[in-house]
């Protein structure tokens, strides 16, 4: 142990910890851990199970990361939960490890702004830059993209994709699929609009904001089908060329939905 892991921490002797990381007072880590350079860990954390933890995050106290899932169907596999690098872990948020039944890994990315009292369930996928406030809740099988931000008190039902650049009001119930781009809020969920001040934020032209309203007005406000929409919306980046990455991603998103979009 270094001068970093505080004495009163019980550190179990198999963890791997960078030297320069340091564990705050009565943390509890197991033996199959991985912490990486400059990660802090506050007082009180529990780290178990197969995590893995990058470096320069910041996971403040009472947090409880890599217990087993809430799955009644797991049985003790080796499944893990990996953090990447630069997130902020506010107290008292809970992350699971994967199941079987699925990649067997609970992977959350970098540069994630995670506020106090969330829960992220086993084998969800949370991207980069993204923000959780308070008591968001991840049920099991999620994925979250990119700059999402889901608001406080909102819960995501399992297996719900929630696309790039989305941004969800507070106390949301999210059971479809979210497209990349779109706000929503509500209970049941509707789609209020565009993510517009969050684009401009992020340096999207107008160009490619052109071609993201136009594809929001196809998808929801001139009554096409879905099909049509789609089809509609493919033809975008012939008028609007520096937007043809977002309206690719815009469309895999919906060819992949598994759970049907928010509409």
């Amino acid at each position: 142990m270094t001068s970093s892991i505080h004495s009163t921490a019980i550190v179990d002797p198999a963890a791997r910890i960078d030297a320069s990381a340091a564990i705050g007072p009565y943390a509890v880590i197991g033996p199959h851990v991985t912490i990486g350079a400059r990660t802090s860990v506050g007082a009180h954390c529990v780290i178990e199970g197969r995590t893995t933890i990058g470096e320069d995050n910041r996971i403040f106290q009472f947090a409880s990361l890599g217990a087993a899932p809430q799955d009644k169907k797991y049985a003790g596999e080796p499944t893990e939960l990996r953090i990447g690098d630069r997130n902020t872990i506010r107290e008292f948020c809970t992350f699971n490890t994967g199941t079987a039944q699925d990649r067997g890994v609970t992977t959350i990315g970098n540069d994630n702004w995670v506020m106090a009292y969330v829960h992220i369930a086993h084998d969800c996928v949370v991207g980069h830059h993204t923000v959780l406030a308070n008591n968001a809740t991840l049920a099991g099988h999620v994925h979250v993209g990119d700059h999402a931000i889901i608001g406080g008190l909102t819960g995501v039902h399992q297996f719900t994709k929630v696309g790039a650049h989305v941004m969800a009001g507070f106390a949301s119930h999210i059971s479809q699929d979210v497209p990349p781009f779109m706000m929503v809020d509500g209970n049941p969920l509707s789609v209020r609009g565009l993510n517009l001040e969050g684009l401009r934020r992020r340096g999207f032209s107008a160009d490619r904001l052109a071609a993201i309203k136009q594809a929001h007005r196809l998808l929801y406000r001139q009554g096409l089908t879905l099909d049509a929409a789609r089809q509609a919306i493919a033809e975008l980046p012939a008028v609007h060329g520096e937007a043809a990455p977002d309206i690719a991603l815009l469309l895999d998103f919906i060819a992949n939905s598994s759970r049907g979009i928010a509409r």
